[in-house]
């Protein structure tokens, strides 16, 4: 962490200086703001901390619920959504208070006995070097604290407007603030009270019975699997030995998962209740948390259960669904109208919790579009760029869809007895094996850009075949050369914005000044076709928007900081002072080379160009700096 740039202040440095900017909370919601989030859910959360960061972008929250949250429903955080959270800086937080989920094991009938279950398998829960995080476990209400700390100690001090629910939404073209929105109060001194707020932009993320979708005439297209199952987080007292695993149970009863929770004795199970009749909807059937708990038990033979406390419960049919686009543009329609209006999380795409991905997909969606909404109303990105959201999200929507799909189909099917005849059931090595096929996507890792404006084609994708161009950018430790400290490379993707270009040196490139990484600097300090140049504003930091980065092959001795060009140590905040941070060597003791991590090519290097959503955007070779400059002025504007 990085602090004292404008001046020494003897305070929590996570408690960043209030803006001028800074739009203090009142009782009643602004009239006009620039983007009005609606939804303090995860995707509501994530876009709202996002946007807290940029003090000058007037962002407003509202949420119908009275207050926080206090018990969530979600509750797995997969790997590349810790990845994110380090972004905001609260990554170490979850970690330590979060149940690590770290293997997985499967249970199916006792061939000997069918009424009784056995261990049949344990695999590994995400494969080694995935992520430098684990994938964790903590309630849903504790991750919506974290994101509102990160917001009430932002630049924007902002804080959500609860018991707001939204009536209308209308969008009137051509006005400086399009979007007119009503809502309605429901607090008690103000209840039945309607406020009316115009924005440049809205977003919902406001659930599966979303209001914005419905005002932007978009709907949720899919079926359900006609199944019904309850969920309950309970404190047991029981004889299976697997209750702090992650573990999928199969039997002739049913199936039922366990998922460890935080604090050492909450367990949530996942119980399969009954098949529900074609157009039944679960609430018909009157489901007890007796019944769950008595499902529970049955599943668990020969194992007991004796549930002493039930915090929470619930029952659910499992069902896929998903819009066609996330947005208020018809289809068709791209070319000569921009999106004012977009849908996120729920709103856009709902599917079972069997593979933990609601929650986190959820985060995703708005981290994918929280900086591009800010790129565009700082004025340093070209307004199209706002069609590239719905473009990548549904798309990956639609793959989560038809995972979760057949992920759900194979739990619900009865398990398949050693020597059935008749080839019904999932067999149980089948079942283990989808799991272990599908664990890169439930890490959250399975996200694959195209090629667009803003992802570039992957021509030099061979100086840097680890760093897969359109796929999220995979951390490794390095060494900083100013202090000898192991860090994690990644970790200087902070959610503020910005562009990361890491540029990974050729072998001569620590002493050679003509061509490498020493060139490319020159060029992004000098030339007037560099993109730095072209498109930071005048009056701010050197890497206000493109932060560059430079990794050598040497040992850290052998590289001295007061050599390195401007660019990688640049003068930075109103006294000027250097940032040391910016340069590393990739030899760390007793850890492996990032270059063979990797597999950059150590004999040219190789520029890995990152999206301010931590996704590769780019491998060039450090001489392409044509190249570089033709893709950022293929979607940036001039500052």
């Amino acid at each position: 962490m990085q602090f004292h740039l404008n001046g020494f202040k003897s305070r929590d440095p996570e408690v960043r200086e209030a803006s001028p900017h800074a739009l203090p909370p009142g009782d009643s919601v602004p009239q006009q703001v620039d983007v009005l989030v609606v939804g303090a859910g995860p995707a509501g959360l994530t876009m709202a901390a996002q946007m807290a960061n940029f003090p000058d972008i007037h962002t407003c929250l509202v949420e119908a619920k009275e207050g926080p949250i206090h018990l969530g429903q979600a509750d797995g955080i997969a790997c590349r959504t810790m990845e994110m959270f380090q972004a905001f800086g609260f990554a170490k937080k979850v970690e330590e208070e979060a149940c690590w989920i770290n293997e997985v094991t499967f249970w199916k009938p006792d061939p000997q006995d069918p009424s009784r279950i056995v261990r049949h398998g344990r695999v590994q829960d995400t494969e080694d070097g995935l992520s430098e995080f684990p994938h964790v476990v903590l309630n849903q209400a504790r991750v919506h604290d974290h994101y509102l700390a990160h917001m009430r100690n932002s630049p924007s001090r902002m804080e959500p407007y609860y018991a707001r629910k939204v009536l209308d939404l209308k969008v009137e073209e051509g006005a400086e603030y399009p979007v007119v929105v009503r809502l309605e109060r429901s607090d008690a001194a103000h209840q039945g009270q309607i406020e009316t707020v115009r924005a440049r932009y809205v977003v919902g993320c406001d659930g599966a019975r979303s209001a914005v979708r419905g005002a932007i005439g978009r709907q949720l297209v899919g079926g359900s699997a006609n199944q019904a199952w309850g969920v309950m987080d309970v404190l047991a007292v029981t004889d299976f030995p697997d209750i702090r695993y992650k573990s999928a149970m199969q039997s002739p009863h049913g199936t039922l998962m366990v998922i460890p929770r935080e604090g050492g004795y909450l367990v949530r199970l996942y119980v399969e209740m009954e098949k529900l009749g074609e157009a039944e909807r679960v609430s018909a059937r009157g489901i007890t948390l007796d019944h769950l708990i008595a499902a529970a038990q049955r599943i668990l033979h020969p194992y007991t259960l004796e549930v002493k406390e039930v915090p929470w419960w619930s029952v659910y049919e499992i069902g896929q669904r998903i819009c066609d686009k996330y947005d208020d543009v018809p289809a068709g329609q791209e070319g000569s109208r921009l999106p004012r209006v977009f849908i996120a999380g729920d709103a856009c795409h709902t599917h079972s919790p069997k593979a933990g991905q609601g929650m986190n997909f959820s985060m995703q969606d708005t981290f994918n579009l929280g900086w591009k909404l800010a790129a565009v109303l700082r004025g340093q990105c070209d307004p199209q760029l706002l069609h590239s959201y719905s473009s990548e999200r549904q798309v990956a929507g639609q793959g989560l869809i038809d995972f979760d799909r057949e992920w759900a189909k194979m739990i619900s099917d009865k398990p398949k007895l050693d020597g059935d005849a008749d080839g019904q059931g999932v067999d149980p090595k089948a079942f283990q094996k989808y799991f272990e096929q599908h664990g890169r996507f439930t890490a959250g890792m399975g996200t694959h850009y195209p090629p667009s404006r803003i992802t570039g084609e992957a021509v030099h994708q061979s100086l840097a075949p680890g760093y897969t161009v359109g796929m999220r950018f995979h951390s490794a430790q390095v060494l900083q050369i100013n202090d000898a400290k192991p860090v994690q490379l990644g970790h200087a993707a902070l959610a503020d914005g910005r562009w990361r270009l890491y540029a990974f040196a050729g072998a001569q490139d620590h002493v050679e000044d003509g061509h490498g990484l020493r060139a490319l600097a020159r060029f992004l300090a000098e030339s007037p076709d560099s993109p730095v140049l072209r498109f930071t504003p005048n009056g701010q930091d050197l890497d206000a928007v493109f932060d560059l980065r430079g990794i050598f092959q040497q040992p850290h001795t052998e590289l001295a900081i007061e050599s390195m060009p401007l660019m990688l140590r640049p003068p930075k905040g109103r006294l000027g002072l250097y940032d040391y941070e910016k340069v590393f060597s990739a030899v760390v003791r007793h850890q492996p080379n990032i270059y063979d991590l990797r597999s950059i090519d150590r004999a040219q290097g190789a520029l890995v160009v990152v999206r301010p959503d931590q996704y590769v955007a780019h491998v060039l070779p450090l001489d392409a700096h044509a190249e570089l400059a033709a893709f950022f002025a293929g979607f940036m504007q001039a500052a």
